[in-house]
Order: structure tokens, then sequence, then C-alpha cells
């Protein structure tokens, strides 16, 4: 019997992974939550399947699949499917580093391959069957400016036919910062230093040599590299025993540490496998874990006046995203939540912006926040 899909927005990767979802044996995509009105959908497949009901989507579905993009909406989803005992695959880890902590031990919550954090989890399971000690779980980013114009984001989004939002928050470091923080919280590693290290290079290997230095496998860091030329993929830097170290030369390897480098990351369509291994494995990938020890804070792109309106935080021209530590700066206001926001009082260039600096409406994210926050805190 086919497991029943419900999928959760109906953006590029919603709509991908309904197309890819057509021909699989086992897979049905039995309905599509989209809060647009249904009769302005013409590129999705299946029409008659789109709901703008929460409640019909939970009451014809075996697994939940948010993709929406929106980390407010996507907690409120995540409620209702924790509650009704669904199992919850995303691909918004933006979500993830925002509330998914807090359904981690409430229910089944796992973040898909497909986008970075994904792949990595994945490539971290093959490289620890084969013996492998991380050292560094890294990210190739090809191009960043943390503060772009809002001119040049209007033109690559119409280039790419993305989202405005989404061009932006790739292009100013967002997404990284977030994908990273995601990882360190999902696969029990360290953020080195606020912001990430980043180092720019001219191979993602020369790179990723960079991250390793000095790092124990005792303590694998997350972070990524920024390479112009380098694939858009994902790497893991490893140690091995050695008694392996003669047969990893022979294979080509080099004498260590080693660079195991996945050279793409096709967002929906890998989102498949995800999708199989729940539906009959029930396993989970990688999630924020119940006690993070990071979050992404927002950070001003430009000062930012008292009574100042911010309609969303993340992919926006006044704020970007930065891996922190919870317990360095427990007041910072993750970017995830910032959304029809005003600000309090002045803030300057380049500053976090904390809870004494703007005022947040009343959600169901915000109030899970101040539950995860006082976790991570005691933990």
């Amino acid at each position: 019997m086919k497991k029943k899909i419900g999928i959760v927005g109906t953006g590029f990767i919603a709509t991908g992974l309904m197309f890819n979802l057509l021909n699989q044996e086992n897979l049905e995509v039995t309905k599509v939550l989209t809060r647009r009105d249904l009769s302005t959908l013409q590129n999705v497949p299946n029409p008659q399947i789109l709901t703008n009901s929460l409640d019909d989507l939970i009451d014809h579905v075996d697994i939940v699949v948010e993709c929406s993009g929106d980390t407010i909406h996507a907690t409120e989803v995540a409620l209702q499917t924790v509650n009704n005992k669904l199992p919850l695959v995303t691909m918004n880890s933006e979500f993830q580093v925002t509330t998914g902590s807090y359904f981690a031990d409430k229910g089944f919550i796992t973040e898909a391959e497909g986008d970075q954090p994904g792949c990595i989890a994945a490539l971290a399971e093959e490289a620890k069957y084969m013996g492998f000690k991380p050292l560094v779980y890294g990210n190739i980013k090809s191009f960043l400016d943390e503060n772009p114009t809002k001119e040049s984001m209007l033109f690559w989004s119409e280039k790419k036919g993305i989202s405005l939002q989404m061009v932006t928050s790739f292009t100013d470091g967002t997404k990284v910062q977030t994908e990273q923080v995601l990882v360190a919280n999902g696969l029990n590693s360290k953020i080195v230093k606020q912001g990430l290290t980043g180092p720019v290079c001219t191979t993602a290997e020369d790179g990723a040599k960079i991250l390793a230095e000095g790092i124990s496998p005792d303590e694998p860091i997350s972070d990524y590299v920024l390479c112009s030329n380098g694939p858009g993929g994902v790497f893991i830097v490893a140690d091995h025993d050695v008694n392996q170290k003669a047969a990893l030369s022979h294979l080509k390897m080099g004498e260590g540490p080693y660079i195991l480098v996945r050279n793409y990351h096709l967002c929906h369509l890998e989102m498949t496998r995800t999708l199989v291994q729940v539906a009959f494995q029930e396993k989970v990938l990688i999630n924020n874990s119940a006690t993070p020890k990071y979050s992404v804070a927002a950070i001003t792109k430009k000062p930012l006046k008292s009574g100042q309106k911010i309609d969303v935080g993340i992919g926006s021209f006044e704020l970007r995203g930065e891996a922190i530590t919870i317990s360095d700066i427990p007041h910072h206001v993750p970017i995830g939540l910032i959304k029809h926001a005003t600000i309090r009082k002045d803030v300057g260039l380049g500053e976090v912006i904390t809870f004494d600096d703007i005022d947040l409406p009343d959600t169901l994210a915000l109030r899970l926040w101040s539950d995860i926050r006082e976790k991570a805190l005691k933990s």
C-alpha cells in the first residue's frame, strides 16, 4: 500500500517534489496545503488535491512534508502534525533552527536530504560506516555579499526563478549560517566563532584543509568555505585509523586528513529517499536536537530607527542571520522569529538584535522559543 504524503507549500521545492513523486511506487501525494488562492495555481500536478485547510491535509496523509520556507507557518504546521502523531519531514532549515528543537523530543521530525544539512548528514553516515572520524562538516559557498542591493537581488531573483527573499538570504549568508547551525546542533559538532570561519580558497579541498588544522575528532566543527569555482555541494574532512593509512594512500586518498566531497545537492529530487526511509524505516536523518547549543541571530545590515517596520527578517534588506552560541548571547532574537515586527529603539549597523530592541507579534513560534532557550541554557 502506498504511503500518503502531504506537502506544505507550493513554491519551487514543493512543486518540484510533487512532480518527482508522480511515478513513485510506494509514495503518493494526496494533499497539498497552500495559503494562496487555489484558482491561481496552474503549474502543479493534480490541482484537485490542493487545500487551504491544515486540518484537511492532516486528515488525509501518513507523512507531512514541510517546505513552505516560512518559520512562523511551519511551527503551526509542526505542532498539529506532532499532536496527530504523524511524522514530519522538512526542507526548511530556517524552521529547524528557530523552533524545530521544541518538537525534537515530542514526535518524529527530520530534515530531508537535498539541502546541504541533509546532504552533510547523509555523507556523514556513509563516512562513519567506512570507519572515518569526521573533523569538519563543511558547506561549499561560491559567493557572498552581506549587504546586497535590492536591484541586484531583483535581477537574480528573476534570472533564477526563485523568490526575492530566497535569493537575498542565499547571497547575504543567512542561508549558509542557518544550514551550518542545524548541522552543528544535529551532528553534535562545534561552531568555532560567531559568524563561522568561511575561509576564502581556490579549491574546496584547500579550504577544507584550512578548516581541519588542529581539529580533534572528539570535537568536530561545522563551517563552510568560500570558493568561487567550487561545486554546489558539501564535504567532510575526516581522520581514520592508522592501520588503514596504506590502503587509503593506495586508493588515492592521500596521507590524511581525508576529504570526502559530494559535489552536488539536488533539493527536491533527493527528498524522495528520505521519505522512503521515514515511511518504511522510521529513520531520522537530522534535526536540530532537543537542546541546541547554537542559534542564528539577527544582525543589522544598516542602522535601524525606532518605529521602523520589518516585514520579514530572513531575506530582508535590513537584517541578515549569523551563527551564535546561545549561552553567549541569550537575549538575541533568532532571525526566523522576525515577521511583521517593529524596531523599539535605534540600533546601529552590525549589531545583534535583542528582545529589548524589537516588538514581535505574539506567535506560537515566539512562545516556543522561550522554552527552547531555557532548555538550551540549562543543558
